[in-house]
């Protein structure tokens, strides 16, 4: 095994495979350290505040504007100006670190990729590496692929690249600072700076990111405050690095005026990041017997607490000349029948085009087959323009209430039930053997969907309001037993498409624990984490 040269103070227990040591330089764990010193004090007491704020909610306190912050709100301010890579974001495709779907998102037609290290990732020692690894290459246009008898290669336009690492919440544990484990957010974000920053400006790009699962502008500010520090260290103007924001928690949306405030000089906008926003809605109003939301499938887009969220969200960044990024289509192309993939076709175009009308400046899609058809119901709107950021929307007028006006409550039936217990078994499989993006039912499913089947099982089964109904009046409470009863049939199902596995048999056992236990798990990957 390679010998590494470490800091002062660090130790690293994961594998050093053959090139990890060309990431895991000196200078740049260094740099790792030195972020980690200065702010891991600040991350733990804001993860400690969540908690608080979370026990708050419990207790039936409502989110709200915060008054203190309200001449932010009220005050005539704009971010810093968007650099020219960043202008035009109408198609941004998202995926796993993984060499193969790199070089394909790349090449896919999209304005921009976000390469995940977080949600469509299984955060083990090898996949952050071997992603660095990628990323390194990828950012000097040396990526190639040779797999089955194929070649893969970068064309020579590609999308512009944009960096998730990973949320406050995350660990590192393969990496200790002083003893304790360093944040799994900083340690994405240095290495990927340390080694690529100076390479993008010298391309005419930059060193951008996906900021995800903040729930306060205090959040905002640590990352902030580390971009300040990171871009001293390695000697880059301030202000290069830019960051788009994904509003995906509830409490989140009542701070994005302050949240891009935080950022202005190194904002690039917003993102409607739905699905963890919908999973964000059910954990922070578990206990309250009054909330209770329909089969996933019927909490759309078009819901009235999705709509004033999307449309807020928009109103508020063009206000600020920030951009304002739709969220993400998951469907993807059904290959074998043609009938079913016009429908889900069908479905992606109308978000598109909801998203382009109402004045959105782009959209997420996750697979490059939904690149052209997503292009078009942004190009019907924007025509030759890279954005709409000129697309004021004084018309909006949003209030806590609408925010938090939680519906539809019904139906919700057996076949959703068994949906959701379907797809928390078989993700949690996948991503248990290394694979955090897997395609389930003509969808792409990652950590949120999952999140969302898994809490709304929980929510059902507590809720006075989780009745099954059958479409014949008839209504059956939602009980821990039904769904124990229904785990084991689920589960022979999920190895019908996916395969025996051993990781499956564990995936069940863990759903189950999840969605039955008195105690509601904060992230289903802070468990599974310890697992791999």
């Amino acid at each position: 095994m390679t010998q590494l040269t470490l800091p002062e103070g660090m130790q690293i227990t994961g594998e050093i495979k053959p090139g990890f040591e060309q990431i895991l330089t000196p200078d740049a764990l260094a740099l790792v350290a030195k972020l980690s010193r200065a702010f891991e004090p600040r991350r733990q007491q804001l993860l400690a505040a969540r908690v608080a704020r979370a026990a708050r909610l419990d207790a039936g306190e409502r989110p709200d504007f915060l008054p203190e912050t309200a001449h932010i709100r009220a005050g005539d301010w704009k971010i810093a100006p968007i650099p020219k890579a960043l202008e035009c974001r109408r198609v941004e495709i998202t995926g796993p670190v993984e060499r193969k779907m790199v070089i394909n998102a790349f090449n896919s037609g999209a304005d921009s990729y976000m390469t995940d290290f977080e949600d469509s990732n299984t955060p083990n020692w090898d996949n952050q590496l071997s992603g660095q690894i990628n990323m390194r290459d990828a950012v000097r246009r040396t990526i190639s692929l040779e797999q089955n008898g194929k070649s893969y290669q970068l064309n020579d336009k590609i999308a512009t690249l944009v960096v998730r690492p990973r949320g406050w919440h995350l660990d590192e544990k393969h990496v200790l600072v002083d003893g304790k484990r360093i944040s799994g957010g900083i340690f994405d974000f240095a290495l990927f700076l340390f080694h690529n920053a100076k390479e993008q400006l010298a391309r005419g790009a930059g060193p951008y990111f996906y900021l995800p699962k903040m729930e306060s502008h205090l959040e905002a500010r640590l990352w902030n405050d580390i971009f300040v520090m990171a871009q001293n260290e390695i000697g880059i103007p301030q202000g290069t690095i830019k960051a788009t924001v994904l509003i995906e928690t509830i409490v989140a949306a009542f701070e994005m005026d302050e949240i891009l405030y935080e950022l202005r000089e190194h904002s690039a906008g917003l993102n409607a990041g739905r699905w963890d926003y919908i999973f964000s809605c059910i954990k922070k109003f578990k206990n309250d017997k009054d909330f209770c939301l329909a089969d996933r499938a019927k909490v759309t887009m078009t819901a009235p607490f999705m709509r004033s969220y999307a449309l807020l969200l928009l109103k508020t960044c063009h206000k600020r000349n920030a951009p304002a990024i739709g969220g993400m289509a998951a469907l993807i192309p059904i290959k074998n029948d043609p009938e079913k993939n016009e429908i889900a076709m069908g479905g992606v175009r109308t978000d598109k085009a909801r998203d382009a009308s109402d004045g959105y400046d782009g959209g997420w899609v996750a697979h490059p087959g939904l690149v052209e058809l997503a292009m078009t119901e942004f190009k019907k709107v924007l025509g030759d323009a890279p954005n709409q950021m000129s697309k004021q929307r004084p018309d909006v007028e949003v209030t806590a209430k609408d925010l938090l006006n939680f519906q539809p409550e019904t139906p919700i039936t057996e076949a959703g039930l068994r949906y959701n217990i379907n797809v928390g078994i078989h993700y949690l499989g996948a991503w248990l053997a290394g694979n955090g993006c897997v395609p389930i039912h003509n969808l792409m499913e990652d950590a949120a969907t999952a999140e969302i089947s898994r809490s709304q099982v929980w929510q059902w089964i507590r809720s006075a309001k989780g009745m099954l109904e059958d479409g014949q009046g008839n209504k059956t409470k939602v009980t821990a037993d039904m769904v124990r009863a229904m785990i084991p049939q689920e589960l022979v199902k999920v190895k019908e498409v996916a395969g025996s596995g051993a990781t499956y048999d564990r995936a069940a056992q863990i759903f189950e624990q999840m969605s039955t236990s008195e105690n509601f798990a904060e992230f289903l990957t802070l468990p599974l984490y310890e697992e791999i």
